[in-house]
Formats: C-alpha cells, structure tokens, sequence
C-alpha cells in the first residue's frame, strides 16, 4: 500500500492545504498537518465523502457540454479592385445528457402503448355501443312512428266503411222498385248487366280477394264492413315496396372528398420515362420534374430515368413501388421447363487456336481422316464447322473454327462453349503474334490450354525453344512444374495424335463435365448462313439434354421448328444429346455465332421471347456504344471497390510496347486501376477489336493502324479507338479517365449573409423577413441556413426574394431585401447564410 503525505496529495490534486486539511476532517477522518501521511483507505473515504457532497453517489456524470469554435476566412470584393478580408467564427455548443437504461424505457413505453391501445378499443366499443342504440332509438321511434299512422288510417278508413254500409243498406228496397220499373220499360235483349257492378270493380285489384260480387251475394252491413277492410289491407301490403323503392330513389349518392392522400402502387422496370411515370401516379410530369430537380437529376418528359432513380422519385410523392424485371416474359418461359436431371459426365469440347501456317487445319484434317471419315471421300470433306471423335477412352467434340476470332465473337456475346483450348505452336518456329494472342483470349476467358508442339518430323524442330517462349507467357510446362501440358505431335506423320487426345481427355477429367442427357436441350450456335435451297441453316452444338426433330427451339433473337437435323457427315438424324454438334433447319432467321439456344414448349411464347430479344438487343447496342467511350468512363463505375479501365493496346515496336505497359500500370490508386487486357506489336486487326467487345475495353494504338475488318467491328459496335503519336498523350489521357471514375467531393463555400431587422406577415408568402445583406450575395436557388447566436438552428431553402416589390434572383451587399424562407419563421436579429456545394476535383495523387 502507497502512503503520501497531505501536502503531496494537495500538490497531485492541485488543491489547497488548508481546504483538504478541512476536507479531511469533515470525511470523518483524524485531524493532521501538513507533513502527516495518507493511507488508500483514506484516500478512498476522502473520494467518498466528495462525491456524495457533490450529489454523485459514487456515479458517472450524467451530463457533459462539448464547446467548438471554427474560424474561416473570406475574401470579398472591397470596391475599387480592392479585397478584404473577413473572419467568420462559427461557435457550436452541444449538450449530451446521459439517457436511463434503453430496455427499461422501452419496456415503459410498451406498457404505455398497450395501455392507450387497450383505452382505445375500450372507446371504439363504448362509441360503436352508443352508436348501435342510437340506430336502434330511432328505427323503433320510426317504427312506432308508422304504426301510429297506420292505426289513424285504419280507424279513418274504418269511418268511412261504416258510413257507406250505412248507406248501402237502405239501397236494396230502392233497386228492387228501381228493377220492377226498368223491366217494365226495357225491351227485350237490353240490361244484361247490374248498375251495382261499376262500384264493386275495385275490388278485383288483387289476386288474393274473392272476386266480383255476384248476383245474389249477401250485402248486409257486417258483410260490406268485412269486404272493405280486406282490401284496405290489401292495399296497404301492395303499397309497401312502392314506398321503400320510393324511399330508396329519394337516397343519391354524392362524390364524397377523399379525407387522405390516394397512395398507388407503382410498378418499375429497369428504365421509365418521366411522363409515363407521372402517368402511373396520377401527378403532372412537371411535378416529377421537379422532385427530381431536387435530387440533382435534369431531366425532360421524354426522357427515360433508371429505376433506382424512379424509387427515390416515387417514395419522395408518398406512393408503394413495386419493382418487376422487364425481361419477365422470357424468365417466366425458361422458368417453367426443367433443364436439370440426372447429371452424367460428357465429352470435352475443344478449340484448336495458333499461329497461321503452323498446322491448326493439318491436325484437324488428320485426326478426321483417321478418326471419323474413313469412309468419306478424300478424308476431309466438312459439312459443319463442328465435329466429334471417337477415341479409346472417350469422344472428343471439336469446334472447327478459323482461329480465336469467333472464340472471342462468341465471348462476346456471353456464350462459354470452349472447355479446352489445343494451342498450336510450331517446333521449328517459335511463339508468334497470333500465339501470344490465342494465350491472352484464353487465360481472359480462364479455359485451360494443352499445347500441341506440331511438325516435330521437321529436322529443325526445337521443341525446348517453344516451352522457354511460352514459359515467358506464363504457359509453364508440367515438367517444369507448372500445371500445361506440353504434346509433340505432327500432323504429317500422325506421331503423337493418341497422346494429344489423351491429354486432352486427362484435362477434362480434371474438370469434371457433366450434363443431363435427359431434358430438354440448350447449348450454343457455333455459326449460321442462308441457303437459297434450304433457307436458315444454324450449326450447334448440344450442351445440355437432348434435341429432337420437331422441338421448338429459340435461339437468339430466331425461333422456330425443328424441321431436319443433319451430323457432320450430311446424314439425316432424328437428335442429338450433350457435346454433340448438328446443323438444323427451320429457324426464321440467321442466328449470330455465340447465341445460345433453347428447346421450350409453346411456339406462342418462343414467339414473344423472341421478340423481345430483338427489342432487347437492339438497346444493348446502343448502351455499348456509349459504354466503351472513354470519356463516359467515369458512368460506367462498378460496384466493385476497385473500378477497371480495360485497354487493348498495340504498339508499332517492342520497346514502345514495353514502356507504354511499364508506365500505364503505375497509374491508378486504390479506388481506380489499369487493366491492359491484351497487348501487342503491329496493327489492330479484327480479333483485336473483338476482344475489346468482349471486354468492354479501349483500343489503343500507338503509330499503327487498323485493318478493314477492325475497322468494320469498331463502327458497326461503336468501340472506342484511339490513335497516339506521343507516348505522354496517352499516359494524361489515361489519367483523365481514372480521375473521371473517381467519386466526386463536395466541399461547402458560404457566398452570403444577410440578418433579419424585421419580420412581416405576407397572406402570399407567410412571414417575409426584411433583411440586410452583410456579406457576399444572397441568391434566391441556393441552400440556406438560418443561425442564431451564431449557432445553426435551421436548414432549407428560400420560398421568395423580393427587391421592393420585385421578384429578383440575387441581392448584393449593402442592399436591403425581403426573404420568405420555407417552412420556417425567423426572428429579429437572426443571421440567414446562403451557401452553395462545390464539386472539387479529385486526382490521383
């Protein structure tokens, strides 16, 4: 235990001696000097004792007020040329008061919740208790209403049938003379009918009485008074529903006001125009117009807004949204059939790539001729450019097209057809252009490589030369422990065909394929033409399941049919299952290679998706057209981290080549990178404008040119190509790009302050404060904020400036004006600051 004396403890704590020699005596303690020590203990009792004569109890504090002042200086125009400088010294003072325990204010609040709901309903049945006797007062009070007059009429109607029986019984000794006299006078034939049946019509109204009095009925007084009060009842019941439907046409149905906002439900697709948006809510488009001027977004009726931006636009008017995707119709087709099954192991699909002359069509040709068209003439007749093999230990599907060009057009349009990549180098020629090419499309489409060393029967074959040129790739042999396959092969001689298949059927064994042979089938159209004979003719190639002769298939934006289907060899064949390719009449149009296909079951639909395919394509076009423009790179940011700036770049010699690479990878920080995804000496050619489609990349030249074929791909895609003479052209340029991908910064300039000398009441506006200007200009659509001894209490906008009695769109200093600021009132002396956001361009510094 630590012991000091009084006089260390006063200097630690920084408090008199005197005061803590008291102190200490009033804890309870011994009295001492200056010189005597202090035990913990006591230490403990004296720290006790100040709490509790502080109110703490030991406890924290319960309330802390942080103070912070900031000063900014600004620089005004004085008159003359001159500036000044002005100081503003912003001070804020916040409170923070420590709050009781969440849960128990929680708990209290729930409480007190279920306490007013419980009070509520107790009112809501009290209301609809009194509300249900009331309705029941006043039926009976109707109801006894009408039983009274009821009663009065029956006792009217009463009065009345008394009166004529009376009278009807002194009538029959008058007719019965009347009778005698008129039987005397008539002639023979006349007064078949009695005088008494006219009055007595009246009663035959209803069903339910006994009829016509006949000759002979008995008309004694009892007997009339019986009579008459049947058909006043009669009536009475007849006269009933004529009342109620009378009653009931009296009741009109007026348009009541709806006491709230109509709220709708809104439903987005991925882009909307502003008046069909507007349409939905039942608003006007300038009112849309304006909430998006709100956001920042300017934006005519016509033109069409993202859905994202729609949300916030349709939350901001107070309506529900319900999103849908616009590409329903096909997900609900491919929705509704099973493309999954039982999954069984499938044969490789591969591409042949390389270098030109260095033996792609001679392997092909020999392992047709000596796998599959033993019996065809010559050996080497193709009917498709699609093809499989029959090895022993398996069948090998191969893709027989002119080089990566239409891999990557493939690629491009989204379609993995390729498993495996045989890479095609010659022994007595090394890596060449197109061989550094076939490994860039490969390694970006990440499918695997089995290098084929061809024309190993030549005498100056130097297979070791291959692998150290491909190894400088980053193709490493197995051998030199990396994970290709190196095969020696010629296609002259056929040394090595069995172990290239091999190799090749390892590889895929390692990437395990499988596919479902029995289920609707779907893959990809390897190409396609027009026959003048045949009409569309599509080769594809069966990924998934199994296609039938009479299948409906979609392909691309094309549907149709199946009419007939042929194999590579131009036979007729009624299906084909997983890795088989077929060549198949009956679609409506020509197929692009790459599309991918799919058997469905209604023509109907196949109809409506392709359509919208079309419609769909068409806007994609469009999109990457303005996509790949470096100058719109900055709207193209992922949500990735890290956004990407793709380059195809090919230079004019190797140097240039390795600077240009050199120096564009050290630009970039963490939030934006280069990615140059294909680079190269000599010109841009057609595969290179392909796999900047692919990639959504921009193409740079550096003193080289494109050929026709590129040039036909940039135009009709609407790449971006960019040609360069200077090396630091394309180093600012690339610069340029990444800074416009980086988020932008706003920073916050105050550009007036006026104060309140008086405040008005306006019927227009509201509250008008007459103000003076201090500083700078006040404007009339920038943001304010409203201070009061120099603390912000307010922020919004002003509803008005006036001048006078001007609407005006700025005052300057030293000028008086009237200002109307929305949704709030302001007092005399308050301070109104306008101040406007600045984007402040970031670089990569």
């Amino acid at each position: 235990m630590s012991e000091v004396t009084v006089k260390q403890l006063a200097e630690d704590v920084g408090a008199p001696i005197e005061r803590l020699l008291k102190q200490i005596v009033d804890a309870g303690l011994d009295s001492r000097d200056a010189n005597a020590t202090v035990t913990d203990n006591e230490k403990q009792t004296l720290l006790d004792f100040l709490k509790r004569s502080h109110g703490e109890e030991g406890s924290e504090p319960n309330r802390i007020t942080l103070k912070r002042k900031t000063t900014s200086t600004l620089k005004m125009a004085a008159g003359q040329g001159k500036t000044k400088t002005v100081n503003v010294e912003v001070r804020k003072k916040r409170t923070y008061v420590k709050r009781p325990d969440v849960n128990i204010e929680l708990e209290k609040q729930k409480q007190e919740q279920e306490v007013l709901a419980a009070k509520q309903d107790a009112e809501d049945q009290s209301r609809k208790a009194a509300m249900e006797t009331k309705r029941d007062e006043e039926a009976k009070a109707k109801a006894e209403a009408e039983l009274k007059k009821t009663a009065e009429a029956e006792a009217k109607a009463k009065q009345d049938l008394q009166a004529k029986a009376n009278a009807q019984a002194a009538a029959p000794a008058q007719e019965d003379d009347a009778k005698q006299g008129k039987k005397r006078t008539k002639k023979k034939g006349e007064g078949a009918g009695f005088d008494e049946d006219k009055p007595k019509s009246k009663h035959t109204k209803s069903a339910g009485h006994r009829g016509p009095r006949q000759r002979g009925d008995d008309l004694s007084t009892a007997n009339v008074v019986e009579i008459l009060e049947e058909e006043a009842k009669i009536n009475a019941v007849e006269d009933q529903p004529r009342k109620l439907k009378a009653k009931k046409k009296r009741k009109t149905h007026a348009f009541e006001k709806p006491s709230a906002p109509v709220i709708r439900e809104v439903s987005l697709g991925e882009t909307i125009a502003v008046s069909e948006l507007a349409d939905k809510m039942s608003v006007k488009s300038a009112q849309v117009i304006k909430a998006l001027m709100g956001m920042g977004v300017m934006a005519t009726q016509n033109q069409s807004i993202d859905q994202e931006t729609a949300v916030l636009v349709v939350e901001e008017l107070g309506h529900k949204v319900k999103l849908f995707q616009e590409d329903a119709v096909e997900t609900d087709v491919i929705e509704s059939i099973n493309y999954e099954g039982d999954e069984q192991p499938r044969a490789p699909v591969v591409s042949v790539m390389g270098h030109v002359d260095h033996g792609k069509t001679s392997l092909l040709d020999y392992i047709r001729r000596a796998k599959v068209a033993a019996g065809e003439s010559g050996g080497i007749t193709q009917h498709i450019g699609a093809y499989h093999v029959e090895t022993g230990h398996g069948m090998i599907s191969f893709l027989d097209t002119p080089g990566h060009a239409a891999f990557t057009a493939m690629r491009a349009r989204g379609a993995q057809s390729t498993d495996i990549v045989i890479l095609v180098v010659a022994a007595d020629d090394g890596v060449m252009p197109q061989t550094e090419e076939a490994v860039q499309h490969a390694r970006s489409a990440g499918v695997p490589i089995v290098v084929a060393v061809n024309k190993m029967d030549k005498e100056e074959a130097d297979p070791d030369r291959v692998k150290n040129e491909l190894a400088a790739k980053d193709v490493i042999p197995e051998d030199w422990g990396g994970d290709v396959q190196f095969v020696p092969v010629s296609a002259h001689s056929g040394e090595g065909i069995d172990a290239l298949l091999d190799a090749v059927l390892l590889q895929s064994e390692l990437l395990e394929l499988t596919a479902a042979p029995n289920v609707p089938a779907k893959g990809v159209v390897v190409e396609s033409s027009l026959d003048k004979g045949r009409g569309a003719v599509a080769t594809v190639l069966v990924q998934n399941g199994t296609l039938k002769r009479g299948d409906i298939v979609i392909a691309g934006t094309f549907y149709g049919r199946v009419r007939a289907m042929m194999d590579e060899a131009g036979g007729q064949t009624n299906e084909a299952g997983p890795s088989i390719p077929v060549e198949i009449l009956g679609l409506n149009g020509t197929p692009d290679a790459g599309d991918e296909f799919v058997v469905v079951a209604d023509e109907r639909k196949a109809r409506e998706v392709s359509e919208f395919r079309a419609d769909k394509a068409r806007k994609d076009r469009l999109s990457r057209q303005q996509a790949a423009k470096l100058e719109n790179m900055f709207s193209n940011m992922g949500s990735d981290e890290t956004k990407l700036l793709n380059i195809v770049l090919k230079t004019d010699v190797r140097g240039s080549l390795e600077a240009l690479t050199a120096a564009l990878h050290e630009i970039g920080n963490d939030e934006v990178q280069v990615k140059i995804v294909s680079s190269g000496v000599g010109g841009i050619t057609g595969t290179d404008a392909s796999l900047a489609l692919a990639t959504n990349a921009v193409i740079i030249g550096f003193n080289v040119r494109a050929d026709a074929t590129a040039r036909k791909i940039i135009e009709d895609e609407g790449l971006d190509l960019r040609y360069y003479s200077v090396i630091y052209e394309i180093i600012d340029h690339v610069k340029q790009a990444l800074t416009g991908m980086l988020a932008p910064e706003f920073r916050e300039d105050i550009v007036g302050v006026a104060e309140v000398r008086d405040t008005f009441k306006s019927p227009k506006f509201g509250q008008v404060a007459g103000c003076m200007v201090l500083e700078g200009t006040i404007y009339r659509n920038k943001k304010i904020r409203v201070l009061r001894d120099d603390i912000v209490i307010f922020e919004g906008e002003l509803e008005s400036l006036r001048r006078f009695k001007d609407d005006v769109n700025d005052v300057r200093s030293g000028t008086e004006c009237g200002i109307g600021v929305k949704n709030y009132d302001v007092k005399v002396g308050d301070k109104i600051e306008v101040f406007d956001k600045v984007s402040v361009e970031r670089t990569l510094a």
